[in-house]
């Protein structure tokens, strides 16, 4: 099945334009890339990489330095406010000094491209911002006033606007900061539900990178050594591009976990003999402990071989044997030896 390209660049540069303070600043020259409809893409990047500069061009809310990006095969700089508007939508970390408005008056700013000047609200209007309200389960605070709010609770109903903007594109930076575990799965459910049901194009920057593996359809990895790196998430992880993401030795990445890791090297070694979820904790706390797991006896330690978590059994080199209850009674060995 083909698949429609519906925002594109090729060999753009994005940056900061001179001004009379400062001289053009170009962060990245010769950027591509392609997102296509009905595609959760997720923005990868360290702070200071860029990312907010390339969502703000791509939302042409910041001119690019060199080329053109396009929406729909059309500059998107050449629509007029309310044409992008109906077509794009764009959340950004910038604080809106939106305090003395309630909850639901903020969002039903989202329907400004299709109220007109005066701002009358239609059924239509009303049923899409009533929606949005519940969908990212925000409508307990419909009536709150937005200065009230939590950090998190300020941008879900930041994401409730522009849902109820109904554009088709959804351009989000870091949508998921400063919410807790539950409210950022609750989002980045939210943004891949929208992809699938009603087939929207949604790219966000974001730095929960094991979210991003798990629901993103494409990565893209940008930073100043490489540029942007984009494709299928699987892709990109297999590629090894992932390994490469961050600078420095300390952080490694788990191919195996799709996770990001400290790199806890240890001439230390333990022979470990479990399955599943029982070799992956009881892996995590030998490397805590500085030991490594091995799979060979000549240069380990001792053998640990766990059938449950509350059967652990422990061999010396010297034959020696010793049954363990659980994890406690476990790392009490490990710190002693």
């Amino acid at each position: 099945m083909s698949k429609k390209t519906i925002i594109s660049a090729e060999n753009i540069s994005i940056g900061y334009a001179k001004t009379k303070y400062r001289d053009k600043t170009a962060l990245y020259k010769g950027l591509s890339f392609d997102l296509c409809k009905g595609e959760l893409a997720c923005l990868l990047g360290a702070n200071g990489a860029g990312k907010s500069t390339l969502l703000r061009t791509i939302g042409a809310s910041q001119p690019s330095l060199k080329g053109k990006v396009f929406l729909d095969d059309r500059p998107v700089d050449s629509y007029s406010e309310k044409e992008l508007s109906r077509l794009l939508g764009l959340v950004l970390t910038d604080k809106t000094s939106a305090g003395g408005l309630r909850v639901r008056e903020l969002v039903e700013l989202g329907r400004y491209p299709y109220t007109g000047f005066f701002g009358q609200l239609t059924r239509q209007d009303k049923d899409a911002v009533q929606k949005a309200l519940e969908d990212v389960c925000i409508i307990h605070k419909a009536d709150v006033h937005v200065a009230e709010l939590s950090d998190g609770e300020r941008q879900k109903t930041m994401i409730a606007k522009v849902l109820a903007q109904e554009s088709p594109v959804v351009l989000l930076d870091e949508p998921t900061a400063f919410l807790d575990m539950e409210s950022r799965i609750e989002i980045m459910n939210l943004l891949r539900r929208l992809t699938v049901n009603q087939g929207k194009t949604i790219l966000l920057s974001t730095h929960d990178i094991d979210l991003a593996l798990l629901l993103a359809d494409r990565l893209w990895l940008l930073s100043g050594e490489t540029g942007l790196t984009a494709g299928v998430t699987e892709d990109i992880v297999l590629s090894g591009a992932m390994d490469k993401f961050f600078k420095g030795g300390n952080i490694i990445f788990d191919k195996s976990s799709g996770n990001f890791l400290p790199n806890r090297k240890s001439d230390r070694k333990a022979l470990l003999q479990a399955d599943g979820y029982l070799y992956h904790w009881t892996r995590n706390m030998l490397e805590r402990h500085g030991i490594s797991a091995s799979g060979d006896m000549n240069d380990s330690l001792f053998s640990l071989t766990v059938s449950a978590s509350d059967s652990i059994n422990v061999r010396l080199k010297n034959g020696t044997t010793r049954n363990y209850e659980n994890y406690e009674q476990l790392a009490d060995f490990i710190k002693d030896i």
